[in-house]
């Protein structure tokens, strides 16, 4: 058994089961992977895929379970080379970063330019997704750190850390008669088209749990995962829009108006993720506390090592 073997049998899987594929990314011939896993399979005595003549088309309960602690071995390699890239060249390197549209444009920014000021030896990339595409990223090492609101809490293989609280509000075209209002009211809200996020963006559960609880049913004729593009469909009169509080900027929106519903919607947690047993070099530390000051080298190392106590057990 080695190391090779085991990087063949974790990119067949990656492929879809197709070994050509396989040999594709990996620059080699599908002849040679074909015989590695082969040999894999009579060092373990066990088959590790289901086979319709030449062709695989699934993988056998025994070779999910190898398949299970052959990425772990991978990820150990991974974290040993990052280990020695780590203490050879402490400020050098490349930093992934997965989140969603408002986190990148609204929130990010000022974070960015302080990070590649005090690290400019780093690569810093940004990945825009839906929150379930940056979990995904994350666990497939494609992305170091994600940023979202919704759903990143609720996988298990991921260890997440709360960054702060935000609230949504209304937006509208000048002169619209919610502004006249003394009181903003979801019934007030209800009574006009409604342009909102998608349901998997920036807290949009948060939304609909409140008219639910109210017993009534907006209604919204339009849904975007991207706040600018919310902001358009108001502008040109197609309905009231509801967002991310920190998305409306008063001096790059001047054509729209603003009204605070924090009275309203429940606030979201935007929340930082990370791959369980992942080593953390340096520079991810840094950023993470750029954007949560409270989330320190030691706070966010103490809970990586709590989830491997856990694991362990």
């Amino acid at each position: 058994m080695n190391l090779q073997q085991l990087k063949y049998l974790n990119e067949i899987v990656r492929q879809g089961l197709k070994i050509s594929g396989a040999a594709e990314a990996l620059y080699t011939s599908q002849p040679g992977i074909s015989k590695q896993i082969k040999l894999l399979e009579e060092e373990l005595g066990i088959e590790i895929f289901v086979r319709n003549g030449k062709r695989i088309v699934a993988i056998t309960e025994p070779g999910k379970a190898v398949l299970s602690i052959a990425q772990r071995m991978l990820h150990d390699m991974e974290n040993l080379k990052q280990v020695g890239e780590e203490f050879g060249s402490q400020s050098i390197g490349h930093l992934t970063i997965a989140t969603t549209h408002t986190q990148a444009r609204y929130a990010l920014p000022p974070v960015v330019k302080q990070f590649m000021e005090r690290n400019p030896g780093v690569k810093l990339g940004l990945h825009q997704g839906s929150p379930t595409q940056i979990a995904e990223q994350i666990l497939s090492g494609e992305a170091d750190i994600g940023i979202a609101t919704e759903s990143l809490a609720l996988y298990d293989e991921l260890i997440t850390l709360p960054c702060y609280e935000w609230h949504h509000c209304v937006v509208t075209p000048p002169g619209h008669p919610l502004l006249n209002l003394p009181v903003l009211t979801l019934e007030a809200i209800a009574q006009y088209p409604i342009i909102t996020y998608d349901f998997a963006f920036s807290g949009r559960g948060k939304i609909n749990e409140a008219f639910e609880k109210a017993g009534i049913t907006p209604d919204i004729t339009l849904t975007a995962i991207d706040a600018d593009v919310i902001k358009t469909y108001v502008e040109l009169g197609l309905g009231i829009g509801i967002l991310a509080h920190m998305a409306f900027v008063p001096e790059r929106d001047s054509h729209l108006r603003m009204l605070d519903a924090l009275h309203l919607f429940k606030p979201s947690t935007t929340r930082i993720a990370l791959r369980k047993n992942e080593y953390l070099r340096g520079y991810t530390y840094d950023f993470i506390e750029l954007f949560a000051p409270h989330l320190t080298r030691d706070i966010v190392a103490q809970a990586m090592h709590l989830s491997e106590i856990t694991e362990a057990n």
